[in-house]
């Protein structure tokens, strides 16, 4: 593309909301930041159906002013942005966003987080009584918490990775057929610097409230749909000598075949896995930008597990089968549409068990790809790696190591994307990683990537002079820090509990302690999965729009709780997908995907909405400084302080420094109270690591493997593996004691040793006194020196030292004792004395000197 070209997505000039109430009508006064562009929204609450009249006109403040001052209202609300509309049985309800929290940045782009909303009844009810089972949805639609990892921007399309939004739009319009319209070409022959501004075109697979825009779409200006994503995004920043970087992570969950952890399993007819999540690691450095993307998803079959048995693990059961891989073949094709080629699948599941468990999902998914890589050329077809992860982390095994020559290889594979303003390079291909829940193993996994990723990443940057990155570092504690989080927020969505198996239990860091925390998670979510996982799934069915309640079907008693199964309702065009295609099974690519192989035809074919001509740089459409940095606006103090503190108490754990790299390891202080009492002499780390693998893992083992996992059980655990304690950050640990550190404890001195210690000071004053009384620097001291009046040989008087008749030597003496030295020791220390002389001048040294000097060398 042309350097002299420059895109910029337009800023949305709907930023704030005002909600002003009648019984008639319902007035949306929207403006941007600034609140000097105003529009108005105009709805009729008598209307049977949702009515809404849109100003076409941009109003100013002073119109505004007066348009609120004619008319008298009920009430107002002060909102950042409109959800949509829904409707369950007697009318439509509006959805609010009222207040919202600053959680990460990605340039000048501002990324919110939805921290409460709220929910204003539209239409008014047809008749005096409402229907009884009204509040009933509504309840079910409220139980997916809108207050909690719900996220948007005004600016940046969270739906699409960092490289397909900087990439340059090729066609306009939302009717294009990319395959036969011919798409733009951006060459600049003039020189002249071109800035265009565009409205993109967001990918609703992970636009959570698609559903309720849908009665907005084309009847409202484009800036009122605000767009939001669900899953997880946090920002943390590595501090290199005081330039700071920033590591952002955003997780994107998929609205497609979404649900609980047993009740949404496999894939649908359309190819949607369950469980599927896009997780992107973006590094910022200024103007440059690193950016790599992962995807984690169910294995791509038709299979399902049974739930109507109250046991921890269902048994495993294949419900359709698939000889083509026709599902599997829209799944993977979508994957190489979006991403490009290679498709790496990193399968975590189980190969070797005594009783067939998880080992059938990994039979099902080798085989259908070694299917489908038939069809394709050897340079794109699939990468198959098998790693049995529970297996592997038995014993002394080093997961991590491994999981480490794994990343590598995907990264050498797919690369990673890079831009600033020079050069810039793309990824092509994705890693999909993948489990039986996608939740513990599948996280530590994309730790692992995202550890080696990073270390590429700043490497490109210039911070690192080779490819590597050591565990211990403050960079890597950072980084496993928000994987944990990610994995704790997906393992909440979807199990009902957080993470099981940590990071740090695979690395065999976690503490003995920790285990109690483990079995605490693994009854919440057998608990959730047993009691509240139905009432999760209706909800989810409710809010994404795959049921949507009407009379007609109430009248029938066709509720959504009365539904024996939600298969038809993820698998909408069923009698679509059995009629026969005429394209063969063995082209499950299309020819326009395989020719633009390896490249993602998403990122070579962008589509957007809107493209706009700017004449100048200072438009308020693409004015992201002022847009970013807020000249009037305030920043709480508990806001910023509780941002500065996240981000240093890491720094604040006890730790032995000798320098100040974020990159090299670091020694932490270890507590010994949460350690293992173990009579076998195995560490905390041992005893966490075998009890990591769950119960399943040990009866699916074979006798051999049995054998030899506890012989390496019983051996004592290697020094390598030390770190430091994960112990809660509480004041104690932050700031220990001496005894801890130094090896003791510091204490107020004595009543006694004080005493001794003033008459020390006392004596230095008057043997270094000019003759004149010596004058004490506070008056408090003559209290305390008043009492060696009693022991003799000094007195205060009117202010003044004393010296007492009795002799001061004896007085000293009786009161502390004197050293003796003999004179052997005397003679000694003489002769050190004039060693300097011995040696120079005399050109010898005494052998009694040279006995003592060769007892310290």
């Amino acid at each position: 593309m042309d350097q002299n070209v420059r895109f910029q997505p337009l800023i949305s000039s709907i930023q704030k909301v005002a909600l002003f109430e009648t019984k008639a009508k319902l007035y949306l006064i929207g403006s941007n930041s600034k609140e000097t562009r105003f529009r108005v929204l105009e709805i009729d609450r008598r209307a049977p159906e949702l009515s809404i009249y849109e100003n076409p006109n941009e109003l100013e403040k002073g119109d505004i002013r007066k348009f609120v001052q004619s008319r008298s209202f009920i009430r107002s609300i002060s909102a950042y942005g409109v959800l949509g509309f829904v409707k369950f049985l007697e009318g439509y309800y509006l959805i609010l966003v009222t207040k919202r929290t600053r959680c990460a940045f990605i340039g000048k782009h501002i990324i919110y987080t939805i921290k409460d909303t709220a929910m204003i009844r539209v239409n008014e009810a047809s008749s005096k009584q409402m229907h009884p089972l009204e509040q009933r949805y509504v309840k079910m639609f409220n139980n997916v918490d809108l207050n909690s990892n719900f996220y948007f921007s005004y600016s940046y399309d969270l739906t699409h990775s960092l490289q397909y939004n900087l990439s340059a739009p090729k066609f306009v319009g939302t009717r294009c057929d990319i395959v036969k319209d011919e798409p733009l070409v951006w060459q600049n022959r003039t020189g002249e610097k071109m800035t265009y501004a565009f409205r993109g075109v967001s990918r609703e697979r992970f636009v959570w409230n698609a559903f309720h825009l849908k009665p907005m779409r084309d009847v409202v200006h484009k800036d009122w749909m605000l767009e939001i994503i669900h899953g997880f995004i946090s920002q943390s920043s590595i501090s290199i000598f005081g330039r700071q970087v920033y590591v952002c992570l955003i997780a994107r969950r998929s609205t497609r075949y979404a649900g609980t952890r047993f009740l949404k399993r496999g894939a649908n007819f359309h190819g949607d896995v369950a469980n599927e999540v896009e997780t992107e690691q973006i590094v910022l450095d200024g103007n440059r930008m690193c950016s790599f993307t992962q995807l984690r998803g169910s294995v791509p079959s038709h299979w399902s597990q049974d739930v109507s048995k109250m046991v921890p693990k269902p048994q495993i059961a294949i419900d359709l089968s698939d000889p083509f891989g026709e599902t599997a073949g829209k799944h993977y094709q979508r994957l190489m549409f979006h991403y490009g080629a290679p498709v790496i699948i990193l399968n975590l599941v189980k190969t070797r068990e005594k009783r067939r468990h998880e080992s059938l999902l990994s039979e099902e998914m080798y085989s259908t790809v070694s299917y489908l890589n038939q069809f394709l050329p050897p340079h794109l077809r699939i990468r198959y790696i098998d790693f049995d992860m529970a297996r592997k982390s038995r014993g002394t095994g080093n997961v991590m190591e491994k999981l480490a020559k794994i990343a590598e290889t995907v990264i050498q594979q797919t690369g990673m994307f890079y831009s600033d303003d020079e050069r810039s390079q793309k990824q092509t291909g994705i890693v999909r990683v993948n489990c039986v829940d996608c939740l513990d193993r599948t996280n530590t996994a994309q730790f692992a990537i995202g550890k080696c990723v990073l270390a590429h990443q700043l490497y490109d940057l210039g911070f690192l002079k080779e490819r590597k990155l050591e565990f211990e570092s403050d960079c890597i504690t950072m980084l496993e820090n928000l994987y944990e989080d990610h994995g704790d927020t997906l393992a909440l969505q979807y199990g009902g509990s957080q993470l099981v198996h940590r990071i740090k239990t695979y690395r065999k860091t976690a503490v003995w302690a920790s285990q109690g925390n483990d079995i605490m998670q693994t009854l919440s979510r057998y608990y959730s999965n047993t009691f509240s996982d139905t009432e999760k799934q209706h909800s989810i069915n409710l809010f994404l729009g795959y049921y949507i309640p009407s009379k007609a079907e109430v009248n029938k008693t066709l509720h959504i709780w009365d539904l024996e199964t939600d298969f038809y309702i993820h698998n909408s065009r069923f009698d679509e997908i059995r009629q026969i295609s005429s394209i063969p099974l063995t082209q499950w690519v299309s020819p326009f995907v395989m020719n633009c192989l390896p490249a993602a035809v998403s990122d070579e074919n962008r589509v957007v909405k809107e493209l706009i001509k700017i004449h100048s740089n200072d438009a308020e459409i693409i004015d992201y400084y002022s847009n970013f940095h807020y000249d009037y606006k305030l920043t709480s103090f508990e806001e910023h302080i509780d941002y500065q503190l996240s981000h240093l108490s890491r720094n604040l754990a006890p730790a032995f420094r000798s320098h100040f790299s974020p990159f090299e390891p670091i020694r932490r202080q270890q507590s010994t109270a949460l350690k293992n009492p173990s009579l076998t002499g195995q560490s905390s780390t041992s005893s966490a690591n075998s009890s990591s693998s769950d119960r399943s893992d040990d009866e699916s083992e074979s006798d051999e493997e049995e054998k030899s996992s506890n012989n390496r059980n019983t051996a004592p655990s290697s020094s390598t593996n030390s770190s430091r304690a994960e112990d809660p950050v509480t004041l104690s640990s932050m700031f220990p004691m001496t005894n801890d550190i130094y090896g003791f404890e510091i204490r107020m001195p004595k009543k006694a040793d004080m005493l001794k210690y003033e008459k020390y000071a006392e004596i230095n004053r008057i043997c270094n006194s000019t003759g004149e009384p010596a004058r004490p620097s506070s008056p408090h001291q003559y209290n305390r020196h008043a009492q060696m009046n009693e022991s003799g040989g000094l007195s205060i008087y009117n202010n003044e030292i004393i010296i007492a008749s009795v002799t001061p030597e004896k007085d000293i003496q009786n009161d502390i004792a004197i050293p003796t030295v003999s004179d052997e020791s005397i003679a000694i220390y003489e002769k050190y004395c004039m060693l300097k002389h011995t040696i120079m001048y005399d050109f010898r040294c005494d052998p009694k000197i040279l006995e003592y000097v060769n007892m310290f060398a």
